[in-house]
């Protein structure tokens, strides 16, 4: 898995996002008292990374500087396309601190409201995948027909692509073969021709973005991607942002209402991440969230008669480190004259933890690696990084790494830092933490400096806030909903006790329900709700 932040695969998503309105299996617990503070980052997106420690995000002045009113005075122009939504497009500058340098086109979609029932339109909806570089225009087209019914009379359903991502601007950095070959790269190398090998693949990928994405790299920020959304909040006629947000769209959305905390509405943010995190410890976390999941899928799978990988944990854990040591020195067959290589398998594996529906996917991979067969795991891994079957790749993992280089500074500055680092991560995580610490090497040679630095967000004034959490997440540690939702002025912590990444939307009716009667209702969730599997 060559990104070592949550990477939000579009066709994982879209089977995370199915649910409906109901209203049982609800149980009480606490809520999380906040963590410590940092230093914000510009609100502008302009700003050098600095060190120190981190303090609130602070909000922008409210009144609209003169130099943004024409990009808040646009009309949109909604143009019917593809299948029944409708689409357009707009203007934000490339550069909130100065305007006059140049535009950025963005993409949104809409689904409006169908008025079933005779249900009172409530306004827009924004929705967002994750990523970061999930496509929210194809994640809201997919989803739309089947999103929660009395939300989708209520709300026109609409995605906006941030920059750099889908439609709006895209970043490109590797053509498909090198993309190819990229993620084939040992991503947990043991010696110093591997570690050679991983920092040449780190360099060219960031080559190729300074290549091909020019002045866009430095300006890719979740920061501007906020301020992209109250754009589009203002062109929609909103005086306030109702939003959804999931995985990297709960950092989105929650950077929003510390930018903008008078124009905050109903904002959900399902699988939090925690913005007072550096990238080392970020990643260190998400190593350890991942190993919980293992651990999950191992429970599940020796109660499984087709289980590949033993009879208990530690059985299990030998037979996937056995694998994973093979694959480093021979390959297995991919298909179609592919092979499938020890990062890539690491990637398949990942991939399966994101959700429990994957599992029994993941069983036979695993099975067939160990005969032989190497297909099945690089079918997973060519879903997280939403391979096509032409061979090529969207603009996903590209954004994806723009964002993250951007909003923090790298983990580690050389290879040396990664190696003294890897006890830690193996710590946290036996069979994913090497690996995941080399992952986060990229960043080391970005070819922009980044412009954030961890920080809380505490959106004072904001209207109450629902945050939801996983305990057992792979891809957001549940701590990282607490901390969040402790650092929130008006943060609403719901529990749900569970296995994969996300909650909302996933056929619990407690988390379902209490999230819809939010949207819908506008009352937040019981404090401290606790939602049984």
């Amino acid at each position: 898995m060559r990104s070592a932040q949550p990477a939000a695969s579009l066709q994982r998503l879209l089977a995370l996002a199915v649910a409906g309105l109901l209203l049982t299996g609800c149980s009480g617990g606490g809520r999380p008292n906040g963590v410590p503070a940092g230093t914000p980052p510009s609100p502008g997106g302009s700003a050098s990374a600095t060190s120190g420690s981190a303090g609130p995000l602070q909000p922008l002045p409210e009144a609209l500087p003169a130099a943004l009113d024409s990009y808040y005075h646009q009309q949109l122009s909604w143009q019917s396309c593809d299948q029944g939504f409708e689409c357009a497009t707009f203007k934000v500058p490339l550069d909130y601190g100065r305007p006059t340098d140049g535009d950025l086109t963005l993409g949104a979609v809409r689904r409006p409201a169908d008025g079933a029932g005779g249900a009172k339109r409530l306004g827009s909806l924004l929705l967002n995948p994750g990523g970061p570089g999930g496509s929210a225009v194809q994640y809201v087209e997919a989803v739309a027909g089947s999103y929660q019914a009395p939300v989708r009379a209520a709300y026109d359903l609409v995605g906006l692509d941030p920059r750099g991502v889908g439609r709006s601007s895209p970043i490109t950095c590797l053509s498909g073969d090198r993309m190819d070959a990229y993620t084939a790269v040992d991503s947990g190398p043991e010696d110093q021709a591997g570690i050679d090998r991983l920092v040449a693949a780190d360099q060219e990928f960031a080559a190729g973005c300074r290549e091909h994405a020019g002045a866009l790299l430095g300006h890719v920020s979740t920061v501007e991607a906020a301020r992209d959304m109250d754009v589009l909040r203002a062109l929609l006629g909103e005086a306030k942002l109702d939003y959804v947000g999931k995985s990297y769209g709960t950092l989105l959305g929650a950077t929003y209402a510390g930018l903008f905390p008078s124009r905050v509405g109903r904002l959900v943010l399902d699988g939090a991440m925690d913005p007072s995190l550096t990238a080392l410890s970020g990643n260190r976390a998400q190593a350890g969230g991942f190993e919980t999941a293992w651990t999950s899928f191992v429970r599940d799978c020796v109660t499984h008669e087709d289980c590949p990988v033993g009879r208990d944990e530690q059985q299990a854990g030998q037979q996937l480190d056995a694998l994973l040591g093979s694959l480093r020195s021979q390959p297995l067959p991919g298909g179609a004259g592919r092979q499938l290589t020890e990062a890539q398998a690491v990637t398949g594996v990942i991939e399966a933890m994101y959700a429990e529906f994957l599992w029994p996917q993941l069983r036979t991979a695993l099975a067939a690696a160990k005969s032989g067969d190497g297909a099945p795991l690089l079918r997973l891994s060519d879903s997280y990084y939403e391979r096509g079957a032409d061979g090529g790749y969207p603009s996903l993992m590209f954004a994806n790494m723009a964002v993250n280089c951007l909003d923090l500074p790298p983990a580690f500055g050389s290879p040396a830092d990664v190696s003294r680092a890897v006890p830690d991560f193996r710590q946290a995580s036996p069979h994913f933490g090497q690996d995941m610490a080399w992952m986060a090497l990229t960043c080391a040679y970005w070819p922009v400096k980044a412009t954030g630095v961890p920080h809380t967000v505490r959106a004072a004034g904001a209207d109450p806030i629902v945050v939801v959490g996983t305990t057992r997440d792979p891809a957001t540690p549940y701590a990282w909903a607490q901390a969040l939702a402790g650092q929130l002025e008006s943060g609403r912590l719901v529990t749900y006790d569970g296995d994969g990444h996300t909650a909302y939307g996933r056929h619990n009716d407690c988390v379902d329900s209490a999230v819809n009667h939010y949207l819908l209702e506008g009352q937040p969730p019981a404090e401290g709700l606790r939602c049984a599997k």
